[in-house]
C-alpha cells in the first residue's frame, strides 16, 4: 500500500512541476493543488496507479482509485474524507487508516503494533465477531452514521492455512459477519458492498505467525456516494 501511494505522490509531484504557471501552483494550498492535479492529470495518475493495482491485485485500492471525481469537486470530497479519517484514527482502536485519493482505506488485522488484541480480528479458522471487535465496530458505526453520504466496501481476507476453497469460504463468512453487524447497527444495506478473497491478497509473508495474523483481516474502502459527488460538483461550479 505505501509503495503504491508513493507512486501516486510521485506522479502528482511530477505533474505539478510541468503545469503552466508553476509560480501559481506554489502559492496553492493542499486542497487547491489536489484539485488542479485532479482536473489536469487524472488520466496520467490513473495510469500509474492502475498498472500497480493490476500487478498487486489490491482490490480495495482499485475501488478507491475507481471512485475518483477529480478537479475542484474532488478537493471538496477530500476535505470531508479528511475529517472522517481523522475521527476514525482517534476513536477506533486497532484501525489502520490511510487516506487514498478521495476515499479512505481502513484495515483491521489480528494484532496491534504493540501485540495487543484490538480492532476487528479473527483467529485462525474463526469468523465470529469477538467482544473486542464489537467495541471497535460500534465506534466505527457511529462515525459512519455521522457521514451518511458514503459507500462502504467490506472485504474479508485470510492467511494460507488450509485449502484455497476453504479459505475463500472463510473470508466470505468473515466479511458477511462484519457486514451483518454494520446493518444490524444502523448502516443502510444500500451503502454496503461485501466481497471476499480468501488467501489471494496477502499483505504480509505467510511463513510467520505475525505475517499470518496480518493476513487474517477485514478491509474497508469508504468512498463518496452519488449524492456527495453531485453536491461537490454543484458546489465546485459556484466557486
Amino acid at each position: 500500500m505505501k509503495k503504491l501511494i508513493g507512486h501516486l505522490v510521485l506522479a502528482s509531484a511530477t505533474i505539478l512541476t510541468i503545469l503552466p504557471g508553476c509560480n501559481t501552483t506554489k502559492k496553492m494550498n493542499n486542497k487547491q493543488k489536489g484539485a488542479t492535479v485532479g482536473a489536469a492529470s487524472g488520466a496520467a495518475i490513473g495510469g500509474v496507479i492502475g498498472n500497480n493495482v493490476g500487478k498487486k491485485g489490491n482490490t480495495v485500492l482499485g475501488a478507491l482509485i475507481g471512485a475518483v471525481v477529480g478537479g475542484v469537486a474532488g478537493g471538496l470530497i477530500g476535505d470531508k474524507m479528511d475529517r472522517q479519517a481523522e475521527a476514525i484514527k482517534n476513536e477506533v482502536p486497532g484501525a489502520q487508516v490511510t487516506r487514498v485519493e478521495e476515499g479512505i482505506n481502513i484495515t483491521f488485522d489480528e494484532k496491534n503494533p504493540d501485540g495487543s488484541n484490538a480492532g476487528v480480528f479473527f483467529p485462525t479458522n474463526e469468523y465470529g465477531i469477538s467482544a473486542n471487535s464489537k467495541l471497535s465496530l460500534d465506534k466505527l458505526v457511529k462515525i459512519f452514521n455521522q457521514y451518511p453520504e458514503t459507500n462502504i466496501l467490506v472485504e474479508g481476507h485470510t492467511d494460507n492455512v488450509g485449502t484455497s476453497p476453504y479459505n475463500l469460504s472463510l473470508s466470505q463468512r468473515r466479511a458477511d459477519a462484519v457486514g451483518d453487524f454494520l446493518k444490524a447497527n444502523g448502516i443502510k444495506s444500500q451503502r454496503l458492498t461485501i466481497k471476499w478473497y480468501g488467501e489471494t491478497q496477502p499483505k504480509a509473508n505467510n511463513t510467520s505467525d505475525a505475517g499470518r495474523a496480518t493476513n487474517r483481516r477485514v478491509e474497508f474502502a469508504v468512498t463518496a456516494n452519488d449524492k456527495m459527488k453531485a453536491e461537490a460538483k454543484q458546489a465546485a461550479q459556484k466557486n
